[in-house]
């Protein structure tokens, strides 16, 4: 089956193709404006089935050239705002299924899910690293572990550069409120109710840090889905630099605060290796025995994790795996398989399930687990 990849050969689609061709998909059809980045890229695979085609987003008939033939549509294009529902209706014209690797709740809301369900086609949204894997680990480790879940403590952070795309969604997600800051999750609602903290260690994170809690539309979610009566999630900046573009970009306009990311993140960076941290502590109970679990995840970055939930999600689509309609990857990803088939990518370099709460933890040095 054809499996059309927008951005293909771009920072999050060429980890998404690289792991489609290892899970033995394909052929692929790779598309974006950049014909030489293109075509170089796809010269890689001569012997894989991997063809280039030109396809502009922002063009109707374009689009529709590049899906027909396709069985599913990859989106790993962005600025995903920019793309808006316009790949997915060409995914729906041609018939074809639909994964794209961010595409949060502004995208879920503009596609009809009666009309998925008749026509009995799919869509996963959200199959990246943030939000994707950081509300699928969760789950996984709550079905592993628990039997029922009470609260959550979440630490997750990126030291990588921000791309041009990704700044630019970042930018857009602020914009249009999915995350709220200093929220947290108390009985049922969200609540106001955290501060920043700076300076303090967290295991696992080169530190010191700052930590800034929030509340997205991915956690509320996971929040109803484990029955959580409290939930507190923070992101974790071990750089200076970031954190002061993060306090500043809401002043600047838009290109100026895209590159004001941009630069800090490789600022950050400079001298160190990029990496994906994610700590979770989940506190429930398991046959009437009150049980903590900790849940540690590291990778390499943010594009390779991000492509590589992509390419599980098209093989948990082809593999029929995912009923009709409109869904975010974390919510129908089936989580033991799926996490299963992420440890077979090569795109984490640890993933471990501890016995203890994160309070007793040490910190870790940067690189160890």
């Amino acid at each position: 089956m054809m499996i059309g990849i927008l951005g293909g050969y771009g920072d999050v689609g060429s980890h998404a193709t690289r792991q489609l061709l290892r899970l033995g998909l394909g052929p692929l059809r790779i598309g974006g404006r950049n014909a030489d980045a293109g075509k170089r890229f796809a010269s890689e695979f001569a012997e894989k089935r991997v063809h280039y085609q030109a396809v502009d987003f922002h063009d109707e008939a374009s689009l529709d050239r590049f899906v027909d033939g396709c069985g599913i549509l990859v989106n790993c294009a962005g600025p995903s705002y920019a793309i808006v529902d316009r790949a997915a209706r060409a995914a729906m014209q041609a018939g074809a299924e639909y994964v794209d690797a961010a595409g949060d709740d502004g995208l879920h809301a503009l596609l009809d899910e009666a009309e998925y369900r008749v026509r009995e086609r799919v869509a996963v949204l959200s199959a990246g690293l943030q939000p994707g894997l950081t509300g699928l680990l969760p789950r996984w480790a709550a079905h592993r572990e628990l039997g029922q879940v009470h609260s959550l403590i979440s630490y997750f952070g990126l030291l990588d550069h921000f791309t041009e795309v990704a700044a630019d969604d970042y930018l857009q997600g602020a914009a249009e409120e999915v995350s709220e800051s200093l929220a947290a999750w108390r009985g049922g609602r969200r609540s106001g109710v955290l501060t920043r903290q700076r300076d303090i260690d967290v295991p696992f994170f080169p530190g010191p840090a700052t930590v800034l809690p929030y509340l997205n539309t991915e956690g509320e979610r996971l929040a109803a889905a484990l029955g959580l009566v409290r939930g507190d999630w923070y992101t974790v900046l071990t750089g200076q630099h970031v954190l002061n573009a993060f306090d500043r970009v809401h002043s600047l306009e838009r290109s100026g605060a895209i590159a004001a990311l941009c630069r800090a993140s490789q600022l950050d960076l400079a001298g160190r290796e990029p990496q994906v941290t994610l700590l979770v502590q989940l506190d429930g109970v398991q046959d009437g025995v009150p049980i903590i679990r900790t849940l540690v995840l590291r990778g390499r970055r943010n594009a390779e994790l991000t492509g590589t939930l992509a390419a599980l999600a098209t093989l948990a689509v082809t593999w029929d795996e995912v009923p009709a309609g409109r869904h975010f990857a974390a919510d129908v990803l089936e989580p033991v398989s799926t996490i299963s088939r992420l440890r077979e990518s090569g795109a984490v370099t640890a993933l471990e399930v501890l016995q203890v709460p994160i309070d007793a933890l040490g910190v870790t040095q940067e690189g160890s687990l």
